[in-house]
């Protein structure tokens, strides 16, 4: 399986890595943006911390951000994307968000192909 990994922005400002893993989800902090005076929080349910969160599931506040209704059908029929890739529906769909974080794929990775987007 090819694991895919996604900046966190909180504003304009590089908070965090998430990333899928064999076991599911891990998300952390980078150092410097914790060593920032006026670092906020991604959400409240992930304050603040040096070590990393670990889920089997994709963590509620990132599946949140994914669109519903008929704007999540919008954007499955552009991308081509499988409902069920909660990760690839966020790469694609979450890089301007409603509120202050933003998701966004490392400038050094591709766009994933359309047989990566929409696994069996």
């Amino acid at each position: 399986m090819n694991y895919r990994v996604a900046h966190i922005y909180v504003e304009d400002e590089w908070a965090g890595i998430l990333e899928e893993t064999e076991q599911g989800y891990r998300f952390q902090y980078r150092k410097e943006y914790l060593e920032q005076k006026n670092a906020d929080p991604v959400s409240l349910t992930l304050p603040l911390q040096e070590d990393p969160y670990d889920s089997n599931v994709l963590f509620p506040f990132f599946d949140g951000l994914i669109p519903e209704g008929w704007l999540l059908h919008v954007v499955e029929q552009t991308w081509k994307m499988n409902p069920r890739d909660r990760m690839g529906l966020l790469l694609v769909s979450c890089r301007d968000t409603i509120g202050n974080v933003s998701v966004r794929e490392p400038e050094d990775r591709p766009v994933p192909s359309t047989e990566e987007r929409n696994p069996a």
